[in-house]
C-alpha cells in the first residue's frame, strides 16, 4: 500500500492550515504554518500565490480532506464513491465514513498523538477490535464496536503515557472509553460538528462528480 514519506508541515503549508499532522506539536511555536517566514506554499516560488480559479478552490478543498486524513487519491476516491451511493449529504456522509475509520477513531480517544501514530499503533497489533487483533487502520467501525489494547505491558504502556500527557483530551460524544482499562466503545456515529476541519464538503463533491 502506497503512503506519503515526505515532510508533513510541507503539506500544512501547502493548504495554508493546521492539519494536526504531528500532533501536539501542531500546537506549539515549533509548528510551521505559526512561522512568519515559513507561512507561504513551500517552493522557491510560494509567494507567488495569485487567485485561484473555481477549480483551484475546488481541488484545495479536497486535498484538505485527503491530507488530513492520511489517505492517498484512490483511497480517498474509494470513500467518495460509497457516500455517493448512500441517501443523503454525500458531503457529510463522506465525512462521516472517514471518521468512522480505525485511525481516526484511535487518535480520537487520545490513544495516539497523530493519526499517523495511530495507524503504526494499529498494524504493529497493538489493537483489538471486538476481541480479535487487528492490523487494518482503514476499518469502518459501526455503533457497538469495541476497542481494547493488546494484553502486553507494552501496549499498555504505549497508551497510557500517551493519555497522561493530555489529561484534558476531551473525547467526542459519539465515543465512550473507560481509561482505567482502558476500553472503549462506539456508541453513535460523528456528525458535521465532530469533524475537526474547516472545510467545505460540498466544493469536495463538486470536484469528484465531474
Amino acid at each position: 500500500m502506497s503512503r506519503y514519506i515526505g515532510p508533513s508541515c510541507r503539506l500544512c503549508r501547502r493548504e495554508g492550515m493546521k492539519l494536526m499532522l504531528k500532533g501536539t506539536r501542531c500546537e506549539t511555536a515549533k509548528c510551521s504554518v505559526e512561522k512568519r517566514e515559513r507561512s507561504m506554499a513551500p517552493g522557491m516560488h510560494g509567494w507567488r500565490r495569485g487567485r485561484r480559479s473555481d477549480y483551484g478552490v475546488r481541488l484545495r478543498e479536497k486535498q484538505k480532506v485527503k491530507r488530513y486524513y492520511g489517505l492517498m487519491e484512490k483511497q480517498f476516491m474509494i470513500y467518495f464513491r460509497q457516500a455517493e451511493r448512500r441517501t443523503g449529504n454525500t458531503g457529510e456522509i463522506l465525512l462521516e465514513l472517514l471518521e468512522r475509520r480505525l485511525d481516526n477513531v484511535i487518535y480520537k480517544l487520545n490513544f495516539a498523538p497523530s493519526r499517523k501514530a495511530a495507524r503504526q499503533l494499529v498494524t504493529h497489533g497493538h489493537i483489538y477490535l471486538n476481541g480479535r487483533r487487528v492490523d487494518i487502520p482503514d476499518i469502518t467501525l459501526k455503533i457497538g464496536d469495541t476497542i481494547t489494547l493488546k494484553n502486553s505491558d507494552k501496549s499498555r504502556k504505549i497508551v497510557k503515557e500517551q493519555l497522561e500527557s493530555n489529561p484534558n483530551f476531551a473525547v467526542q460524544g459519539w465515543l465512550q472509553l473507560d481509561t482505567a482499562k482502558p476500553v472503549a466503545t462506539i456508541v453513535g456515529m460523528p456528525t458535521r460538528d465532530d469533524v475537526q476541519l474547516a472545510v467545505e464538503e460540498q466544493l469536495v463533491v463538486e470536484f469528484c462528480s465531474k
